[in-house]
């Protein structure tokens, strides 16, 4: 194992089924032992082979007993009950106090993980620099963060220092108190402002993508939707697409990428939305940047603005389109 990484190295670890337990499936048995991790990431790991049940390899479906001998023999991050600190990672913080904190997160950067197998994301920055935030928040694995962003799209998070500002901040995130505003580039002509009240749902067949809820005789056709709210405003056009400023008082997973999907103009080099679209200045993601945080301060009242510039990558693109902000 030399030359391995000591968090990838090998570990096992046993629990004795308490005797007189019933049948009881693995991945729920999984999520017993080790409570932090989510289903998905239990059958996850499964299918990565860790778990053993008494001498034999436990695989999906199969169901412990009491008195079973229950191991996992895997690499120690996936044993990790809070986000890994990164040491190597280095990002802008553009405010802070002692309440609170915003941090500029580049494209290609996952907001958290759902595991320790998450290695490079802004949890795993907190972690490192800001070790308290890991008792902050309603998830062990999101250190004090009220909202996230997708990995491929840049720009402002907030991110709470204690309970008590996180509740407060995530009081003024529910009543749509807090303003996001976004600068995105679209397929198509956008004249002025839009309004998009399309509710949002997870799309059949495709857990990563969501998609508009549409209505038969005033029902809803799926059981679980969610209200959305995305506003645009127009800044300019050039060949054929437009430089829109997004507004969201609301926080549905991608809720502007599908908005803008449904609405006819989705975003220029997004792969999952605008999939028939080509990436024609070839960024490798969406041209979505997070730019603007207003909000209340969960201590003082006082309202707080925080801005982030375009980062290089999308101001090229617009200096080709001799577009300007």
């Amino acid at each position: 194992m030399r030359g391995m990484p000591s968090d990838q190295e090998p570990r096992t670890r046993q629990w004795i089924v308490p005797s007189g337990q019933r049948a009881i499936r693995l991945d729920a048995f999984v999520r017993r032992c080790l409570p932090y991790l989510s289903l998905r990431e239990a059958q996850r790991a499964i299918d990565e082979r860790v778990f053993w049940i008494n001498d034999h390899l436990g695989k999906k479906g199969d169901k412990l007993f009491g008195g079973e001998v229950f191991s996992f023999k895997g690499p120690q991050h996936l044993l990790a009950p809070a986000p890994l600190p990164a040491w190597n990672l280095e990002l802008p913080v553009v405010y802070e106090d002692e309440s609170l904190l915003v941090v500029d997160k580049p494209a290609g950067m996952a907001t958290h993980g759902f595991s320790g197998r998450e290695r490079n994301s802004l949890a795993n920055f907190l972690a490192a620099t800001r070790p308290s935030l890991c008792h902050v928040g309603k998830s062990r694995w999101e250190p004090g963060l009220l909202h996230r962003l997708d990995r491929d799209t840049s720009g402002l998070v907030l991110v709470a220092k204690d309970q008590d500002s996180f509740e407060s901040l995530r009081s003024q995130f529910r009543r749509g108190e807090i303003k996001k505003k976004y600068w995105a580039l679209v397929w198509g002509k956008v004249k002025r402002e839009e309004v998009l009240a399309y509710p949002l749902a997870h799309a059949p067949g495709e857990r990563k993508k969501m998609t508009t809820v549409k209505t038969e005789g005033g029902k809803k056709t799926r059981a679980r939707s969610w209200k959305a709210l995305t506003r645009l405003k127009a800044l300019s056009s050039s060949r054929g697409l437009t430089l829109l400023e997004v507004g969201i008082d609301t926080g549905v997973t991608h809720q502007i990428r599908a908005h803008l999907e449904a609405f006819g103009h989705p975003l220029v080099g997004d792969p999952l939305y605008g999939k028939h679209r080509p990436d024609p200045f070839g960024l490798g993601r969406q041209f979505l940047h997070a730019f603007y945080l207003g909000f209340r301060h969960p201590k003082s009242g006082l309202e707080v603005a925080v801005t982030s510039p375009l980062p290089e990558d999308l101001r090229k693109v617009l200096e080709r389109l001799k577009m300007r902000l």
